[in-house]
C-alpha cells in the first residue's frame, strides 16, 4: 500500500521538474527576435537591457540602421518586443550609450521608439514640427554623437505632415509662422512645379516633404562640422526616410 501511494506523488513531482525546466529554456517572442536578428559577433545589443559602453562602441553605423530596419519591421508585424521597463528604468539610470539619433516630427500619431521598436536607452529623440534642424538640435546632435557615441544621425519625416502642408500654404500664427519659415527652403525647391502648389495636392504635399528630409540632412552637415567630420572619418551615418501613415512602414531616402 506504502508503494501505491508513492508513486503517484513521485509522477507529480518529476512532472513539475520537467515542465518547469522546460518553461526556463523557452525564450520570449521578443529575445528570440533580437537574439537572432541583433546579434553582433561576439555582441549582443539585446533592446531587453540597456546597452554598456563596449557595446555601443562595438557596433557600426550601417549594423545600427540595420536594427532600426528590422525593429520597423516588427512594428509594421506587430511582433514588438516585449520589455520589463521597470528593470530597464534602473538599468539606464548608472548611464546611457544609445545607438541612434532620431529627428522627428512632433506628430502624435509617429511613436518613434515603436516605429522601429527600440526601448529604453536604446535611441537619443528630437522631435519638432516639421522634422527641421536648428541650433538647439544641432548642438543635441553633436552631444548624442561626439558625446555618448551614438552611431546615426536619422531624419524621419512622415507622410499628410501639417507642418508641411501649412509651410506651402503660407499659414501665420504666432510663432508658427516663424518655425514654418525653417521648412520654406523645401517648398521654393519646387517653385518651377506646374501643378497646384497647395496643401490640398497630395503629389506636391509628397515632394515637398521628401525634399524637406533631404535638405535637413544637408543643412545637418553643413551647419555641424562635427557631424560632417564624423561621418566623413565613417564614425557616424547621417539617413533619412518618410514615415507611411497608413501602414506604419519606414522607407528610406536616396539622396
Amino acid at each position: 500500500m506504502l508503494r501505491m501511494s508513492l508513486n503517484p506523488l513521485l509522477t507529480c513531482c518529476l512532472l513539475t521538474v520537467l515542465l518547469t525546466s522546460c518553461a526556463k529554456e523557452q525564450p520570449t517572442a521578443g529575445n528570440a527576435s533580437e537574439n537572432g536578428a541583433e546579434t553582433i559577433g561576439d555582441v549582443k545589443p539585446l533592446v531587453n537591457r540597456v546597452l554598456t559602453q563596449e557595446e555601443q562602441a562595438q557596433l557600426t553605423p550601417e549594423q545600427v540602421l540595420t536594427m532600426l530596419k528590422e525593429g520597423n519591421q516588427r512594428f509594421v508585424a506587430g511582433t514588438l518586443t516585449a520589455r520589463d521597463h521597470s528593470k530597464l528604468v534602473r538599468e539606464a539610470a548608472l548611464g546611457q550609450y544609445p545607438k541612434a539619433v532620431i529627428l522627428s516630427c512632433l506628430d502624435s500619431r509617429i511613436p518613434v521608439e515603436d516605429v522601429f521598436d527600440r526601448g529604453i536607452g536604446d535611441i537619443f529623440v528630437a522631435r519638432v514640427a516639421g522634422n527641421f534642424e536648428n541650433t538647439d538640435i544641432l548642438g543635441s546632435m553633436e552631444f548624442a554623437c561626439k558625446v555618448s557615441g551614438s552611431k546615426l544621425v536619422f531624419v524621419l519625416g512622415h507622410e499628410s505632415c501639417g507642418a508641411i502642408r501649412g509651410a506651402i500654404d503660407g499659414v501665420e500664427l504666432g510663432n508658427i509662422t516663424s518655425m514654418l519659415a525653417n521648412i520654406k527652403p523645401a517648398v521654393e525647391h519646387f517653385k518651377d512645379y506646374e501643378g497646384e502648389q497647395t496643401g490640398q495636392n497630395p503629389e506636391f504635399v509628397k515632394m515637398v516633404t521628401k525634399q524637406n528630409v533631404l535638405a535637413t540632412i544637408d543643412r545637418i552637415r553643413t551647419n555641424s562640422p562635427i557631424l560632417k567630420e564624423m561621418e566623413l572619418q565613417g564614425d557616424i551615418k547621417i539617413v533619412g526616410g518618410i514615415y507611411n501613415m497608413d501602414t506604419g512602414t519606414v522607407t528610406m531616402l536616396e539622396e
